[in-house]
């Protein structure tokens, strides 16, 4: 992306025209990653720029964009540390996609079903070890004071995002489910916000030369936008029946996750239901299309005639009994997404995306040192787009 480019960067409420600003800012983004692995060995350079090829919006890499050029920085100095914080998003998503068993990303297998566990894990452990580089060449671009934050910055997000999913994950191993709004946005806000919002503007302050005094609203802004984001995120998890579309649609409820929508519809169901909805999370996910689980397979036994019906009931009511583990089931699914519905879970998640929405909204508005330009038009549009994904 030329400076001209940059320039022209303009997004008013338009969706095209919000659609342009975060293309050129991949665009630029997509050559800065391509031009730091220019020297590495053709099978790992491939793979590395497997995901960032695949499409997706560079949203982090655009919020960063927006808030350097818009405080009167260069796209130069920013530039590195857009493509960190891209890689950084990839390296998650392949290891995401292996901690959910996911099958697809962005319309094609995923890296682990596509080239293995062992492959997947390298790709994403060198997209996070070779991302150093750039922050380092931070000290040529914005001068050493400057490059450090960054680089502290993004120490501080790492370690918060791996928190967050170890929450995440955690409450998955566990079964874990009396737990409060309150929870699941903290969660958020270490898994999502400090990575996908909080760090991505501050970075682009720090690179256009502001000092420490700015962190704290930016901060306070990508919380309630990452927040907003997140639950609209779940809700689009849910946009379809999982009977028309299958397992990447309502995957959150394949892999058990502990949504808003889930919470709310635990509080609010009758006791009989909330006791079949922690016994179908406590189920796992099927490793494949056609796994049967123990269920599935004690029937097929039973229909071979290599166990008898007496036999499955048996062994049936011996799991129940025990809370062995059983394999999720498409019924199984379709049952909690039911509930969510009924209870009204998604209405309520809505209202709740959308009261973030509208707090980052405000705190925008507040920030009276970030002049008008077209790159503020452009964190407008961002958090419109944001709170309008479900509308």
């Amino acid at each position: 992306m030329t400076p001209q480019d940059a320039a022209a960067c303009a997004a008013p409420s338009a969706p095209d025209q919000l659609d342009r600003y975060l293309g050129l800012c991949k665009q630029a983004c997509d050559g800065e990653i391509a031009r730091l692995f220019a020297d590495e060995a053709g099978g790992l350079r491939d793979l590395i720029l497997d995901y960032p090829r695949r499409g997706g919006k560079a949203l982090r890499p655009a919020l960063s964009i927006a808030l350097c050029l818009g405080l009167g920085g260069h796209l130069d100095a920013v530039l590195p540390t857009a493509a960190t914080l891209e890689l950084y998003h990839n390296a998650f998503l392949i290891h995401d996609d292996i901690e959910d068993e996911s099958w697809w990303r962005r319309g094609k297998p995923t890296m682990h079903v596509d080239h293995g566990v062992p492959v997947a894990v390298n790709v994403g452990d060198a997209m996070l070890s070779l991302s150093l580089q750039p922050l380092l060449d931070n000290v040529d671009c914005v001068g050493l004071g400057p490059a450090l934050r960054i680089l502290r910055a993004v120490a501080h997000m790492t370690r918060k995002t791996v928190e967050g999913q170890a929450i995440e994950l955690d409450w998955v191993r566990c079964n874990t489910w009396r737990l409060e709004d309150a929870d699941y946005l903290k969660m958020v806000e270490l898994k999502t916000s400090w990575y996908s919002f909080i760090t991505p503007l501050q970075t682009g302050a720090i690179a256009a030369g502001e000092g420490p005094e700015r962190m704290a609203p930016l901060e306070a802004f990508g919380r309630h936008l990452g927040a907003a984001f997140q639950i609209t995120d779940d809700l689009l998890n849910l946009r379809a029946d999982p009977q028309d579309y299958g397992k990447e649609i309502g995957g959150d409820l394949w892999e058990g996750k502990r949504t808003l929508m889930l919470l709310h519809a635990l509080r609010c169901a009758e006791p009989a239901e909330r006791e079949r909805a922690v016994h179908i999370l406590a189920k796992r996910r099927p490793h494949t299309e056609d796994d049967p689980g123990i269920t599935g397979l004690l029937g097929r036994l039973c229909t071979r005639g290599e166990l008898s019906r007496a036999g499955r009931d048996i062994i049936t009511d011996f799991l129940a009994q025990h809370s062995v583990s059983d394999t999720k089931t498409l019924d199984d699914v379709r049952w909690i997404h039911e509930l969510m519905n009924r209870v009204g879970s998604l209405e309520y998640a809505r209202e709740v995306a959308a009261q973030h929405a509208r707090q980052a909204a405000a705190i925008l508005d507040a920030l009276d040192w970030l002049p008008p330009s077209q790159h503020r038009d452009a964190l407008t549009s961002l958090v419109d787009y944001v709170h309008g994904r479900t509308r």
